[in-house]
């Protein structure tokens, strides 16, 4: 029984040992293995068995791109002002074996050589330079880091400046500033609003003045029309009047002629047309030759007339 009992316990050690022996490496995952101290490979995607109390991992690596927010470091620009700036470290470990033996603590020498470079490049940049150049700074920092930390089997893939803190004074200043130029702004704005107000009242004013003026053209044109149609109706009336009077007239001494008057009494016809008209307005009237022979004529017979 005491036999049975020691080999289960021995079964149960030699399970326990395989099972820790047995490394399954997952996505975007390495493992660094080590036997009798000394390297022996890059354990990548699956599973793998090591040899027990020979094979050790000495290292788990994640290759996943990572990100690091390091705090802020006092730099000093060219201009001797001092300031604030802390950034962002985007990074890949692309080769395990040199991440696990290039360097003791990768990070913390990271975080080093981003203020070291930091310095150095805000100190050839005044003031104005810094807070404008932010992408020239990043893609300068990005190239240098980039090379430190090739041996190390780190990729930086980029750095960004998170933010840049000057000074309280300089703060105080910018803001000044920045405040003059919100109100120049709006200052600019408020006058356009009121010039194009301006312009907009007197074009309406215009437009005002140059529909009126159409309207007096066209009232003028109007009664110019009604003022030339009347005159022409009133001479076509007075023309039909007139030719409607001559026609009375020709009418007339056609009637007369087809009655068969003689001479005399065309004559005494055309004493009474003489009387007629003698009898309007006119103060002077000329006298046919023929109508004082018709005078004459008459006088004779009203003379005859008496003494009858």
């Amino acid at each position: 029984m005491e036999m049975f009992i020691i080999f289960l316990i021995l079964l149960i050690i030699i399970l326990v040992v395989l099972v820790s022996c047995v490394r399954i490496v997952p996505q975007a995952n390495a493992l660094v293995v080590e036997r009798l101290g000394a390297y022996l490979g890059t354990w990548h995607v699956g599973i793998h068995f090591l040899l027990p109390f020979i094979d050790r991992v000495a290292k788990k690596v994640v290759l996943k791109e990572q990100v690091v927010d390091f705090a802020p470091q006092p730099v000093i620009t060219k201009d001797n002002v001092t300031m604030r700036i802390d950034t962002v470290v985007f990074f890949q470990i692309t080769d395990p074996k040199l991440f696990a033996y290039g360097v003791e603590n990768p990070i913390m020498a990271i975080e080093n050589l981003t203020a070291t470079t930091l310095r150095n490049i805000i100190g050839d940049l005044e003031l104005d330079q810094t807070l404008t150049s932010r992408e020239t700074i990043n893609t300068k920092m990005r190239a240098s880091l980039d090379v430190a930390t090739d041996p190390w089997g780190i990729k930086v893939n980029r750095v960004e400046l998170k933010n840049i803190i000057p000074p309280a004074a300089i703060q105080d200043a910018m803001e000044k500033q920045m405040k003059a130029e919100r109100e120049r702004r709006e200052a600019i704005l408020r006058a356009e609003g009121e010039k194009k107000s301006t312009i907009l009242v007197a074009e309406g004013k215009k437009e005002s003045a140059i529909l009126d003026a159409e309207a007096d053209k066209q009232a003028a044109i109007l009664h110019a029309e009604a003022e030339k149609e009347k005159r022409i109706k009133e001479a076509e009336g007075e023309a039909e009047a007139i030719m409607k009077v001559q026609q009375a007239n020709a009418n007339g001494i056609r009637y007369l002629k087809e009655a068969g008057a003689d001479e005399a009494v065309l004559r005494l016809k055309s004493l009474e047309a003489f009387m007629a008209a003698a009898d309007g307005r006119a103060t002077k009237i000329i006298i046919p030759s023929e109508l004082q022979g018709i005078a004459g004529l008459v006088k004779a017979a009203v003379e005859v007339g008496k003494e009858k």
